[in-house]
């Protein structure tokens, strides 16, 4: 399987949104990264449940959205209707995750968990296998642009090793200064789908660029 490709909307232009929407519809990713942030868990205030449902109707793409807020657990049924596919929640923010993850699955959504990059992979020993993704940041989490963390490589062979280990199905995801070198080395360590924001809507030919990170693993 190739590498899933997760074009970040926070880069996208706002004011020609569904142009930008159309642009990833006519490439070859697959999923659509939404960036949910709510000025508490992250210092920066992003979109909310109405952009994500005009989002939806415009998107022929799975919509893989990700809470950077509080209790993300009062939040499941809103963006199931939204049109989230898969709803991912940190754990640094959930109390009871197992229980959110669940809650998750039993509204048809794929059940993701993000980690912030001093959270180690050890902390998911006990429920890998409830999870769908697991979406590792190689930056901060809060905004857009950021230098990669280069710890994230290690960090992903340390998740591919736990995930092999104990036979589960969930995919690796990695959000965070992702370009074409730093994606060949995440997905050389078992990445399974790469977020990439900057990369892809500030260069010349945004489609051209999702191509080649399709083009890592080959």
């Amino acid at each position: 399987m190739s590498v899933i490709v997760s074009p970040s909307l926070l880069s996208a232009d706002f004011l020609n949104l569904g142009k930008d929407v159309e642009m990833v519809n006519r490439s070859e990713a697959e999923w659509v990264h939404l960036d949910i942030m709510d000025g508490v868990f992250v210092p920066n205030i992003s979109y909310g449940l109405p952009v994500v449902a005009q989002i939806k109707k415009a998107s022929r793409k799975l919509l893989d959205v990700h809470l950077m807020i509080v209790q993300p657990e009062r939040y499941i049924e809103d963006f199931r209707k939204a049109g989230a596919d898969i709803l991912t929640v940190h754990i640094e923010a959930s109390t009871h995750l197992h229980r959110t993850l669940q809650q998750i699955k039993a509204a048809g959504m794929k059940a993701g968990v993000a980690l912030n990059p001093h959270t180690p992979v050890n902390q998911l020993e006990e429920i890998i296998r409830d999870i769908d993704v697991v979406l590792l940041m190689s930056v901060n989490p809060g905004f857009g642009g950021q230098s990669f963390i280069e710890q994230a490589v290690e960090k992903t062979a340390k998740l591919r090793k736990l995930i092999n280990e104990t036979g589960s199905q969930t995919l690796i995801e990695i959000d965070g200064g992702v370009n074409y070198e730093t994606g060949r080395r995440l997905v050389e360590a078992g990445a399974d789908a790469l977020v990439a924001g900057s990369f892809v809507f500030k260069s010349q030919d945004p489609e051209e660029i999702i191509h080649g990170l399709k083009e890592l693993d080959a």
